[in-house]
């Protein structure tokens, strides 16, 4: 049941659901083809496509790509060491890469292709439009539609015209969690290669980061899981303004602490510590830090930290420092001092100690 098909089954199967879900417009009767595959196939039947039309593409001015890059210059910029490394990685395979933004639009290409070959240098071209609703089911239209890493073979593509290409593509989501473009891999009569979809996820990954790093925020913080080890592409980075304001954060960063960047948020409402302290970390200084939620992570400065940002930082009053944990804690225990102490590590009649001061100063 769990065994590789063959590619004589695997073109077959794909036939068959093109069959019940664009011909017959009854839908798949068995798992021929990912569930996403059948979406478009029918958000494309639904923009009354068929098969059979030709896909054209209108030739694109200079004026037209200089107008895309410079829109897309952040993007371009994050990207370009990646893709200059993913060129070398899929060297010799007849796969190319295209990177396009939210829109479907190509701003970018790498890789080797047969220029002589239409059918490949008709896409892997700037300014081109790729989208779900111009060039039917691919690789382009799918993650944008899906924001998840996909593979596409051959007549999982909508339009007849396209059969002859396999893709792999993954998402790019912006420093503040937007879907901003995808990746994608192409080839054009070539053996199929769906390990190519870890490598385009993985790459999409690396231009996110480098994103995220390029903004130069104040502090640029690089975390995970308490346990495990830091300095790779995995690590959660996110960066903050001199008044802790959360400007910039990667995908894992989000993951880990549920950020939603399309709201204001801080890095006092994410890390239960005083955000102020994390201004005092020293380079390679390592600190496990306890989130709001109780689950703990592991904080180290990025190297593309703005050191000369921080030396310029006020020394935290200590003082203050920790009456805005205390008031943290307190919040979080809606009152219960016993509850607070215990999350603070210290003892109930330390806390109270603590706090009387603040009620007093209060009335």
């Amino acid at each position: 049941m769990n065994t590789v098909p063959t590619p004589a089954t695997r073109l077959s199967r794909i036939a068959q659901a093109r069959q019940q879900v664009i011909e017959q417009g009854t839908g798949l009767q068995a798992p021929l083809v990912e569930s996403w595959i059948e979406r478009s196939w029918k958000r494309c039947l639904a923009w009354g496509h068929t098969p059979s039309q030709q896909v054209a593409f209108e030739a694109v001015s200079r004026a037209q790509v200089q107008r895309l890059q410079e829109v897309n210059q952040p993007m371009l910029q994050a990207a370009k060491e990646e893709l200059d490394r993913l060129s070398r990685a899929i060297a010799g395979t007849r796969y190319f890469a295209l990177l396009t933004d939210a829109h479907g639009m190509v701003i970018d290409t790498r890789g080797e292709f047969d220029k002589h070959d239409a059918r490949a240098s008709r896409i892997a071209r700037v300014g081109i439009n790729l989208s779900e609703q111009h060039a039917g089911t691919t690789a382009i239209g799918a993650v944008l539609a899906e924001h998840q890493p996909i593979w596409l073979h051959r007549g999982e593509h909508f339009f007849n015209d396209n059969t002859a290409y396999s893709c792999a593509g993954a998402p790019l989501f912006g420093p503040t969690g937007e879907c901003v473009g995808m990746l994608d891999l192409t080839g054009v009569d070539v053996p199929e290669r769906p390990e190519l979809q870890h490598l385009a996820a993985q790459s999409a990954r690396s231009i996110e980061n480098n994103w995220v790093k390029q903004m130069a925020p104040a502090l640029l913080l690089r975390f995970n899981w308490a346990g495990l080890s830091i300095g790779s592409d995995s690590d959660g980075l996110m960066g903050l303004n001199s008044d802790g304001q959360i400007v910039c954060a990667n995908r894992t960063a989000r993951a880990i602490t549920g950020l939603n960047l399309q709201n204001a948020e801080h890095a006092g409402d994410v890390f239960a510590t005083a955000w102020q302290s994390l201004f005092d970390l020293a380079p390679q200084q390592r600190l496990e830090v306890p989130l709001w939620t109780g689950l703990q992570v592991q904080i180290q400065l990025d190297d593309h930290t703005r050191t000369s940002t921080i030396a310029a930082q006020p020394a935290p009053v200590l003082k203050a420092i920790e009456t805005d944990l205390i008031r943290r804690a307190m919040q979080q225990a809606r009152g219960n001092v016993a509850e607070a102490a215990r999350r603070l590590g210290i003892s109930r009649a330390t806390l109270y100690r603590k706090i009387s001061p603040q009620k007093s100063g209060d009335k």
